[in-house]
């Protein structure tokens, strides 16, 4: 059975964003969150989390996403969560490739320190009861790194790894490295979920044909770019392609809903914001023009640059 997951993106695919998805799609309901910092328990408050709130995430199967490099921490931090919300899976972000992380030798920064990695593996797994996933690279500079680390993982009862097969150097530039991945895959007893680049129904077609074992698929650019395509891959597959005409009605539902619940809980210029950064992949959907992206991100009043945007989906393209 193919499942897709909705990745983690900071400051994006929080819980207003997940539940507007949920509500105009059926394929996604499982999710690995944005990430939190661990924290030792004395200095811990995991209620101030509201995107953790179980009552902000009805209809999700969701997996905290934790950062950092102490073990005891993360123990503790896991402990906090299961108490407080009742979360047992738990979700290690050792891939994210900013460098004011990596430089803490957090998230990708810590891929070419296999003993730091193991060590924090074997506090989890082996003093709590959750389920413990990690998301990582090919590794931060060399894609050795990744071997080494699947290699030293094999030996713990991992619920599963995420891989983006991309080093943490290239940040998002140049294309995923799919023999690297499919070396990987061989190589790890955990199931691998696949990360990288999966922006249309083709790209995904491609991929799966290419790794027929690969049963666990994360999207996030790519749903940010077409909310629906998850839905579409699997209308495609089902013999139902999707409707061209009734997508552009389908996305203004959308964004509609979007806008309200962003407004709910941000505020209108916290809605701006988080919009102007969501329509650089919008765009990409409706085919607007660089010049015409450049021009209503340059709006600075947010009923103008709401009204505006709404007529771009209207006058669109899909």
């Amino acid at each position: 059975m193919t499942t897709f997951w909705l990745a983690p993106l900071h400051g994006i695919t929080l819980y207003p964003f997940r539940n507007c998805l949920l509500r105009h799609t059926t394929e996604i309901k499982t999710a690995v969150t944005p990430f939190f910092p661990i924290q030792e328990t004395a200095k811990l408050n995991v209620k101030k989390w509201k995107d953790l709130w179980p009552e902000n995430n009805a209809g999700w199967e969701l997996v905290p996403q934790l950062i950092g490099n102490k073990a005891a921490d993360f123990v503790d931090t896991v402990h906090a969560l299961h108490e407080e919300f009742g979360y047992t899976r738990f979700n290690w972000n050792i891939g994210c490739p900013m460098q004011q992380i990596v430089r803490k030798r957090r998230g990708c920064g810590l891929m070419p320190h296999p003993d730091l990695v193991e060590e924090v593996t074997a506090a989890v797994t082996s003093h709590t009861d959750c389920k413990f996933s990690i998301k990582m690279r090919l590794g931060l500079t060399d894609a050795a790194e990744s071997a080494e680390l699947i290699r030293r993982l094999n030996h713990y009862p991992l619920d599963f790894i995420v891989l983006h097969p991309r080093l943490g150097v290239q940040q998002y530039e140049g294309v995923p490295d799919l023999e690297l991945f499919a070396e990987r895959l061989g190589e790890s007893r955990h199931e691998i979920i696949y990360s990288g680049d999966i922006n249309t129904v083709a790209d995904f077609q491609r991929l799966q044909q290419r790794f027929p074992m690969v049963h666990q698929w994360m999207l996030g650019r790519g749903i940010l770019r077409n909310p629906f395509l998850a839905d579409e891959i699997v209308g495609t597959v089902s013999g139902e392609p999707a409707n061209e005409s009734q997508r552009k009605e389908k996305f203004l539902l959308y964004y509609d809903d979007l806008l309200n619940s962003l407004l709910e809980v941000r505020g209108e210029y916290g809605t701006l914001t988080n919009l102007k950064e969501l329509w650089h992949y919008f765009a990409h959907f409706i085919h607007l023009s660089k010049d015409e992206l450049q021009q209503l991100l340059r709006v600075t009043d947010c009923s103008t640059f709401f009204g505006k945007s709404k007529q771009h989906i209207l006058n669109g393209n899909l």
